[in-house]
């Protein structure tokens, strides 16, 4: 997705703002482990010559989750602030339940339950956040496996397979090697310390006999989570009247493509 235009810009805001873009892009949806820059819940940015950085942002809904809503908004305030020539940064989250709310806990620095005060007082972002970054260790794993077996991998060399080969087997098409690199950014977090490629979360090996169900559940988050990411991009379509970007995929897309799979008896399949 190409950085939004700023009008006016003197070139150092220009690159600046590019900067910020980019820092954006590490930022992801929690539940989609997709940046929220390719989500398009970035409306804009602004920086002005004394680093400050004022960043629009927005939501499939009215009613998104105020706990999903605020780890992004900290997140990309986060993220922005470690560039070393901001001083100052300022998430304006629009057209939202909370978004008073959120933006004045942000802007004075306060957490989640700070924010919320009773309201949030069982709320354990650091749970939540932990959760998700499993879903997304899964589908990031689920990812390479299915390219290693679409390519004539058989199951017990995946298995098989380490750490150090899997970061330098030899990957042409662009597309597959951001996949493997997500994969092994995500690795370093969750996996345990086994040098094997392919563990659960917990750093459980995966053996032959258990690969098959475990493919299963992988196969079940990244439905469930593929699904959403359709959902979510439909409902800001719709809210926003936003054409999607040229190739981006919508909630259609994914119908069609599960009711054809279903019609042409097709199901994923382990390689045994």
């Amino acid at each position: 997705m190409s950085t939004p235009a700023f009008a006016d810009a003197a070139p150092s805001s220009a690159a600046r703002a590019a900067e910020v873009w980019a820092s954006l892009g590490s930022v992801t949806d929690p539940e989609l482990d997709e940046p929220v820059t390719e989500l398009r819940f970035v409306t804009g940015i602004e920086v002005d010559a004394e680093g400050r950085v004022h960043i629009g942002f927005r939501l499939p809904t009215y009613w998104c989750a105020a706990n999903f809503a605020f780890l992004m908004a900290d997140d990309m305030r986060a993220a922005v602030s470690s560039l070393p020539w901001v001083r100052q940064v300022t998430v304006d989250l629009r057209d939202h339940m909370y978004s008073d709310t959120i933006n004045q806990g942000l802007a004075r620095g306060h957490s989640f339950k700070a924010t919320f005060a009773e309201e949030a007082a069982d709320e354990d972002l650091d749970e939540l956040r932990r959760t998700f970054r499993i879903k997304a260790y899964q589908r990031r794993q689920e990812a390479v496996i299915r390219h290693l077996l679409d390519r004539g991998w058989a199951v017990t060399d995946i298995l098989d397979l380490d750490l150090p080969h899997l970061a330098t087997l030899p990957i042409a098409d662009p597309e597959t090697l951001k996949l493997r690199d997500r994969y092994l950014e995500i690795r370093r977090e969750w996996g345990g310390t086994s040098d094997n490629a392919f563990t659960s979360a917990e750093g459980e090996p995966v053996t032959p006999a258990t690969f098959g169900e475990y493919l299963s559940l992988l196969r079940r988050v990244r439905i469930n989570t593929e699904f959403n990411g359709h959902l979510c991009r439909g409902l800001l379509q719709a809210r926003y009247d936003d054409a999607p970007t040229e190739g981006e995929p919508t909630l259609a897309d994914f119908i069609a493509g599960r009711v054809a799979k279903r019609e042409m008896g097709g199901h994923d399949q382990c390689r045994k």
